[in-house]
């Protein structure tokens, strides 16, 4: 049977990383991207010159509808769905709780939280033999971020206990769901969050002294998937360098 994944938010850092590995195994694979065109059609062009079988669909996932386009048109282009990477998220400036709108928190809970839950539901919806699917959370699930990034923390480790409630309900069915938790990751996300070098910053308090790189991210997702850890569900795997 033919690997086919979805892979949510995979224009740029991990989910870029993601994408380009996981065509190198094999996979037959559809990214979705919000607002990256650019991005997403060089990524497009570069990975369909490795292998046929790769779209990229624009979508924004806290839209139901749009989650509904994203995995009809994978499926009508590359046959049923295996495998789901939920990466898609935001970061949004560093703020202590006095700065946060409740506007600001409900925008990170739509992107974050509600956007994994929705292709979760899809894929448990449409996986017809079995599967996997490995959800993107973040260390700040357990850390909590304080006065940068509570509101994302927060997102965070709500797909934290989504992956734990639906691996158990997805398991009689042979879909297995898992997480990783990446901590300090050389992305562009962080210039989102308003401190570019933020790795850099931190790297002395991570145990391994360095931030961590996307594709070191995306091994782990990789492996995940794979039938290696065909006995795994329900697991929070840090990527975190010992945080």
């Amino acid at each position: 049977m033919k690997k086919t994944v979805i892979v949510t938010g995979g224009s740029r850092g991990i989910g870029a990383a993601t994408c380009r590995l996981l065509v190198q195994q094999g996979y037959q694979l559809c990214f979705s991207y919000r607002q990256r065109h650019v991005e997403a059609q060089s990524l497009l062009k570069q990975l369909s010159a490795t292998a046929a079988n790769v779209i990229a669909v624009q979508a924004d996932l806290t839209q139901e509808s749009d989650v509904l386009k994203l995995f009809d048109q994978a499926e009508s282009q590359l046959g049923p769905i295996t495998h789901l990477v939920n990466n898609a998220g935001m970061l949004l400036p560093q703020s202590g709780i006095n700065d946060i709108s409740a506007e600001r928190f409900m925008q990170m809970i739509s992107n974050n939280l509600l956007s994994c839950f929705l292709a979760c539901r899809e894929a448990s919806r449409r996986m017809q033999d079995g599967g996997a699917i490995v959800n993107v959370s973040s260390v700040a699930a357990k850390t909590g971020s304080p006065f940068e990034y509570l509101d994302y923390a927060a997102s965070k480790a709500g797909i934290d206990t989504l992956t734990k409630g639906l691996a158990i309900e997805l398991s009689s069915r042979a879909i297995r769901v898992n997480a990783v938790r990446p901590g300090f990751i050389h992305t562009d996300m962080h210039k989102d969050g308003g401190e570019p070098d933020r790795v850099q910053r931190l790297s002395p308090q991570i145990p391994l002294r360095r931030g961590g790189q996307p594709d070191e991210v995306a091994q782990s997702i990789a492996w995940l998937l794979s039938e290696q850890a065909g006995y795994i569900t329900g697991s929070l795997l840090d990527v975190a360098g010992g945080r």
